[in-house]
């Protein structure tokens, strides 16, 4: 499925819809370039998935991997896999750990063999303006 997203507001209502049909053991794979969109759509994701629109939500570019809890114990992850080298360095990011809850994971081409067969794959691009985006979804066809 293809989508429009017009503007930043459209890509967060995308990401709030698909954060309320997440349940544990999920893996959202978000694809595309540099200034995609990636890091804003797993933002609002998380936001939604919280419950609490004023999350912190920094980029993991640099720690590689930031984790989330809500009051009721469930668990989220954000990965940036963006300055891996490949799939070997991934396990030491806690991967195991972090499949146990829902895993939104940029820059997925890093995760090798371990790309789980179930995944939402989202790939993002720019659209025609500023804030405007295509998404491409795949998976998750029975949600």
């Amino acid at each position: 499925m293809t989508l429009d997203l017009p503007d930043l507001a459209a890509t967060e209502t995308l990401a709030a819809r698909l954060a309320a049909k997440a349940r544990p053991g999920d893996a959202v794979l978000l694809a595309g370039p540099l200034g995609a969109g990636k890091s804003a759509f797993a933002r609002a994701f998380l936001r939604a998935w919280a419950g609490d629109p004023r999350l912190e939500v920094p980029s993991p570019s640099f720690t590689l991997v930031q984790a989330y809890e809500r009051a009721d114990g469930g668990l989220a992850h954000h990965f940036d896999l963006y300055r891996l080298a490949g799939a070997a360095e991934v396990p030491e990011l806690g991967w195991d750990e972090a499949r146990l809850g829902i895993v939104l994971v940029e820059w997925p081409d890093r995760l090798g063999e371990l790309k789980p067969d179930a995944a939402l794959e989202i790939t993002l691009a720019p659209g025609a303006t500023e804030d405007a985006r295509m998404a491409m979804l795949q998976g998750w066809e029975t949600r």
